[in-house]
């Protein structure tokens, strides 16, 4: 497949306190015609981040409104999400919408810890956490760190992608954090599977947020990546015929970073999604979203 960048189609402000900085995890939710409102993640001047939202015209590339203060904030200091939330996708379950997220807590200057949250999300204008305990929490498959997840129905069942933390450090002193798959039939109780996506240590070994369509010609998944080597995030792609067993194909990808600019140095957190028979990516660049996010067109597959 071969991406064409559209170039960079939001560029952070300073939207008050919790809004300072940043436009990660860009998630998109069509209004009407041409525009959606794409939430982000932005961060006050401590790197904690909050919710909030731009509308944009995604033939014309231009921004259309935003919010004027984040609809949802990162809790108290006994949260799970105390010192963060990043956002995974929409889903819906009966008459609901949803956003998983990932929940980040700092309790000590070692490493992070991250639980899976839930948001409903009401009218794409309200962000409510439901139920305020984490969704998904660390257990015995998953004893370390949770990441962001990603959630469709399909086949009569609810079916989940996320990141699990292996281990803080491999010989080559990158962390293992993979793509694990889990499905479950209420969209409540879910039933673990494992990894999804092999890892390799030092070819590609830190993987984060996940994005899955299934169509005719079965399960593609765009994610980021990190290989070990010291380079900073790629995107990478993988294929499955059964949403279970991956293989990556990451020389098929179609993107990477410009020689210069806003996504010279990483390119990273893909959101793919299709509209008006053509099929566009959303993703950040320098910086994890310091930039602001840019827009590919899928030029052919």
């Amino acid at each position: 497949m071969r991406w064409k960048k559209l170039g960079l189609i939001y560029k952070p402000k300073n939207i008050g306190e919790y809004l300072h900085s940043h436009a990660a995890n860009p998630l998109p939710v069509f209004l009407t015609d041409n525009i959606f409102r794409i939430f982000f993640c932005g961060r006050d001047t401590n790197n904690k981040s909050s919710v909030g939202f731009v509308d944009i015209d995604i033939v014309e590339r231009k921004v259309v409104g935003h919010c004027q203060e984040p609809l949802l904030i990162y809790g108290n200091e006994n949260s799970f999400y105390s010192h963060g939330i990043s956002i995974g996708n929409v889903y819906k379950n009966g008459d609901k919408q949803y956003i998983l997220f990932m929940g980040w807590q700092i309790k000590n200057i070692e490493h992070w810890r991250g639980d899976i949250g839930r948001i409903e999300l009401i009218n794409n204008s309200s962000l409510i956490i439901n139920p305020e305990i984490p969704f998904m929490s660390v257990d015995e498959e998953d004893k370390v760190s949770l990441s962001y997840p990603w959630v469709m129905f399909h086949e009569g069942i609810y079916k989940m992608w996320y990141g699990s933390t292996l281990s803080w450090n491999s010989e080559n002193g990158e962390m293992i954090h993979v793509i694990k798959y889990a499905t479950s039939k209420d969209g409540e109780k879910w039933q673990k599977h494992g990894i999804a996506v092999p890892y390799e240590t030092g070819g590609a070994q830190a993987f984060s947020k996940p994005c899955v369509i299934v169509d005719d010609k079965d399960y593609h998944m765009w994610y980021s990546y990190r290989s070990g080597t010291g380079e900073k995030y790629r995107i990478g792609y993988a294929h499955s015929k059964d949403g279970i067993n991956w293989q990556r194909q990451h020389e098929a990808v179609g993107i990477t970073v410009s020689n210069n600019g806003w996504d010279s140095e990483m390119i990273c957190y893909p959101f793919v999604f299709d509209h008006a028979g053509k099929r566009y990516m959303l993703y950040n660049g320098n910086g994890y979203g310091k930039t602001g996010f840019g827009l590919a067109v899928l030029e052919y597959e």
